[in-house]
């Protein structure tokens, strides 16, 4: 998701937010019956029945009522309101507690699903369009895909790409060799690799985004809040539910009042599906569309050799 500090978040500081555990749960007996009884039950409540662990999705949701909750506790001990709970509308509003919270994991459970697939269009201009589909792992922050550049006559040109934090690398596809670009990226020698660094069109700028939108902890929901997150609005994708929410700007990166470059397409429990961001000087935004994980991906050894 969009950082609200310079080294975590794609448009401002780095930001954390810590959750605590629910705490244990007391028994007790008035006689010695009533004692087994309630040694019984401690036992069970601890797990000593072998009973099977929490649904990983059950934790994730207890872990985001949590957050909340921190996040209103802060905001009370504070004595300012950063943001208001508001009841639920179409219109653009300012981001609930809950809102905050979930945009706020957003960025982990991205990274926790890694590596995953992505789709990247960016538009360049003058009818071309260029399409990357491929897979990236925040563990190691790196991606690699197949891209395809396409004008208004049709197909233009088409290979392979890889790219990480410091640049990208391009080759063409090796002939023979089937699969998903990991796969064919494999078989693309060092040499075979072009590698440069970023530059400011719309395709770099949406590979690195790509590359910044996962961590390994969440934001801090206070701050993305009072940086100037908002809920645009609902969309169903899919069959399932997404908020749509501007992300929060960063100090000089957009005038008071203006909204964030950062949409962000986040359902109930945290999970990003889609970002886009506007380009100056582009009417189409580039867009990111996220699609689960793809656990047997294996990402290249960095053959770009940027720098």
């Amino acid at each position: 998701m969009a950082r609200t500090t310079p080294a975590r978040n794609p448009e401002a500081a780095k930001q954390t937010s810590t959750t605590g555990e629910p705490g244990k749960a007391k028994a007790a007996g008035k006689d010695k019956a009533a004692g087994k009884d309630g040694a019984a039950r401690k036992a069970k409540a601890s797990g000593k029945d072998h009973a099977p662990g929490p649904d990983p999705r059950r934790r994730r949701t207890v872990r985001l009522r949590i957050l909340a909750a921190l996040v209103a506790g802060a905001a009370a001990v504070g004595g300012t309101v950063a943001y208001r709970t508001v009841t639920a509308g179409t219109g653009e509003r300012p981001v609930t507690v809950d809102e905050a919270s979930r945009l706020a994991l957003s960025r982990l459970n991205l990274f926790q699903a890694s590596p995953v697939t992505l789709a990247l269009t960016a538009a360049e201009g003058g009818d071309v369009t260029v399409r990357v589909e491929g897979v990236v792992d925040y563990r190691v922050r790196r991606g690699v895909g197949r891209y395809q550049v396409t004008g208004a006559s049709g197909p233009l040109d088409h290979g392979l790409v890889v790219w990480d934090a410091g640049g990208l690398g391009l080759a063409p596809e090796p002939a023979g060799v089937d699969g998903p670009a990991w796969k064919q990226a494999e078989r693309v020698p060092r040499q075979g690799w072009s590698p440069r660094s970023y530059t400011a069109d719309p395709l770099d700028a949406g590979l690195q985004l790509v590359v910044q939108l996962g961590a390994d902890r969440p934001d801090n929901p206070l701050l993305l809040a009072q940086s100037g997150a908002r809920r645009l609005g609902g969309e169903r994708i899919d069959g399932r539910d997404y908020d749509r929410f501007a992300g929060p700007r960063a100090q000089g990166a957009a005038p008071d009042g203006e909204r964030s470059p950062l949409t962000y397409w986040v359902d109930g429990d945290g999970g990003l599906r889609r970002v886009t961001m506007r380009m100056p000087g582009l009417g189409t935004p580039t867009a990111v569309e996220f699609s689960g994980q793809d656990g047997g991906a294996v990402l290249p050894e960095a053959p770009w050799l940027t720098g």
